[in-house]
């Protein structure tokens, strides 16, 4: 299995980064070779000269790394596309298509096998000279970043390029995306830097500007389906109702698929519509709604943060048989990790809530194919009946506002709103339509 076959629906993205790898390939194979034929034979094979050989030619020219040259290769990648359509899988790919040394390619093979230790470590994250960054936290600040740009002047260990993934570069600071500027403009020989982001706003204007930008775009549905069943293994009508209510983000859909709590939590969502005829219903709806997102966040968090305070109070010298208690001058260290665990449940807690203005969204959009006649299949054609019911009660200028009272719930919250706010502002417009 090729390293593109998990980015699915995207044929135009992997057929420029395929071409990259293969140019990338190209480069590193000549410079290696070319500091095999500088470094010479052993004194023990050294030739007799020949006085009347003729001087060899010239090299041909080699792909480059350097912007600008003929090469599809170049130093800094800017992944974006919407939620869902896979912009880190892309960049994982191509990861692992930098580092691929199946023997094949000496045969006119792609890289990106899939199956040699370059790809298959590259992919599961285990690559010395791949550093995959995400982070669950609200931002990336300028110490992460620091550590990144160090990584990044560091030649390979072993592998064929240095490569970093940022997976979240839209939630760069100012500060860290300045500390990251130089690192994308001035690169060190044979380091690769693969930013992700959901658009190229999301991104400083002198960053993007130093990178070859890819856009993905949402993967049909039955892609989706079809990528569940084969690699997750998911009986077909689950993986085409997943996709569907999904509408293409692969991520969601496998969740939805095999998580019962996600499909619980999804059908509570769906029935916040309902429950919106009065004030009363409106803010315990909302209510219910953050209270939601909240044992969300309390789930993931209970395992996560019990394993890292363990790990932390051990490395920090508080055994067993002490009483718990740690060493003098350790408390700033836990306190740190206090705080992140704090930041971490913030976001988590806002993702989850999110996610459920997503599902939200796909109601009203199918109440409002419903209204206007539409031949599109529904998302949510498991509550049909509901749909059909707002979508017979309103008209279609009701439901489009709506639909901007949940957009607007989205932005408020990504501007720290507080979400109970935010959302009793948006039950309260759902009502009145």
């Amino acid at each position: 299995m090729a390293v593109w076959d998990d980015v699915v629906g995207q044929d135009r993205v992997t057929a420029q980064l395929a071409a990259a790898a293969r140019d990338a390939d190209a480069y590193v194979t000549a410079e290696h070779e070319r500091a095999g034929a500088e470094a010479g034979p052993g004194p023990a094979e050294q030739p007799q000269p020949e006085p009347q050989s003729e001087p060899e030619p010239e090299s041909e020219p080699r792909p480059s790394a350097d912007r600008g040259s003929a090469s599809q290769m170049t130093h800094a990648w800017l992944f974006t596309g919407p939620p869902g359509s896979g912009r880190s899988t892309a960049a994982r790919a191509f990861a692992a298509a930098l580092q691929c040394v199946s023997p094949d390619r000496a045969l006119g093979g792609a890289p990106g096998c899939g199956f040699c230790d370059g790809c298959h470590t590259s992919l599961v994250g285990t690559h010395a000279d791949v550093e995959i960054v995400r982070t669950d936290l609200l931002s990336i600040g300028v110490k992460e970043t620091r550590d990144l740009v160090r990584r990044s002047s560091l030649s390979p260990a072993g592998g064929r390029w240095q490569v970093i993934v940022l997976e979240d570069a839209d939630r760069l600071t100012e500060g860290a995306g300045n500390v990251l500027l130089k690192a994308v403009e001035e690169p060190a020989p044979r380091t690769v830097w693969l930013l992700c982001a959901p658009s190229v706003e999301d991104v400083l204007p002198t960053i993007r500007s130093r990178c070859r930008h890819l856009s993905l775009r949402t993967p049909p549905v039955g892609a989706v389906a079809d990528v569940l069943v084969r690699r997750d293994g998911i009986e077909p009508e689950a993986a085409d109702r997943a996709a569907r209510a999904t509408q293409g983000h692969i991520g969601r859909a496998r969740r939805l698929a095999t998580d019962e709590r996600a499909r619980a939590r999804r059908a509570a969502v769906l029935k916040l519509p309902l429950r919106v005829d009065d004030i009363g219903g409106c803010l315990k709806a909302a209510q219910e709604l953050i209270d939601a997102a909240g044992e969300d966040a309390k789930q993931v968090a209970e395992d996560v943060d019990t394993k890292e305070t363990e790990e932390l109070r051990a490395a920090l010298g508080a055994a067993a048989g002490t009483g718990g208690r740690l060493p003098r001058g350790t408390a700033g260290a836990m306190k740190e990790l206090q705080d992140k665990q704090k930041r971490r449940s913030t976001r988590t807690q806002r993702d989850s809530l999110d996610l459920a203005l997503v599902d939200l969204t796909g109601f009203y959009r199918d109440v409002l194919a419903l209204q206007m006649g539409a031949s599109v299949p529904l998302a949510n054609d498991e509550v049909r009946d509901s749909i059909h019911r707002i979508a017979t009660a309103s008209s279609p200028e009701r439901t489009l506002r709506r639909i901007e009272a949940v957009i607007a719930c989205r932005e408020a919250l990504d501007r720290n709103v507080a979400p109970l706010l935010a959302v009793e502002a948006m039950t309260a417009a759902l009502r009145a339509g």
